[in-house]
């Protein structure tokens, strides 16, 4: 997750599906089974594994098939998960590297200032002058700040840290970011005015 002026985040505040977004997030991968019964190791992908509780009901391939979780528990390696109609490890191994998805609006809703990586690729990153830069295709977690790879339509991309000192404003009802970049931020310094 990302947090403007701190972290960057991986959906509005509020937790509300907008225009655009997926409809399913994925939250980790079905590895292996795991014991006699039924239980199923899954790295763990998600912010917020504490949400995976018995009777959450997860997806494979993005909504296609349901699955209603009955058990879970920690392990070193991610989540040990128990579904309901899988109660031994052939049954359960018929999932093996499956990826689970939750709705996304089943997700939890962030503080203010804070956002889901999704929310922010794609975003159209716009200079404090009101100059496009380029489009949000990605976004490298660091221990510090999260930053964004901005990719312009010529030249090389731009890596932007997700704080307050570069990044101004997200609205992501009109999809753009207002970004300041700084001397040194682009190769050709003619490129910040």
């Amino acid at each position: 997750m990302s947090k403007a002026g701190a972290r960057s985040a991986r959906t509005d505040a509020a937790g509300s599906h907008l225009s655009g977004e997926p409809a399913f997030l994925a939250v980790g991968k079905l590895r292996h089974a795991h014991g006699l019964h039924g239980e199923m190791l899954m790295e763990v992908w998600t912010d917020f594994p504490e949400r995976l509780q018995p009777g959450t009901v997860l997806y494979l391939e993005a909504g296609k098939n349901q699955l209603s979780l009955i058990k879970r528990r920690q392990h070193p390696q991610g989540l040990l998960l128990t579904f309901e109609g899988y109660p031994s490890p052939e049954l359960v191994g018929q999932l093996r590297n499956q990826i689970l998805y939750v709705r996304s609006n089943d997700r939890p809703s962030l503080a203010e200032g804070e956002y889901y990586h999704h929310q922010l690729i794609g975003l159209m990153a716009m200079r404090d002058n009101g100059k496009p830069i380029g489009v949000v295709t990605g976004i490298l977690e660091t221990g510090a700040s999260d930053i964004l790879v901005i990719h312009p339509e010529n030249g090389t991309d731009l890596l932007v840290p997700m704080a307050e000192t570069f990044i101004l404003a997200i609205d992501l009802a009109r999809r753009e970011l207002t970004v300041h970049l700084i001397p040194g931020m682009v190769a050709e310094e003619a490129d910040l005015d």
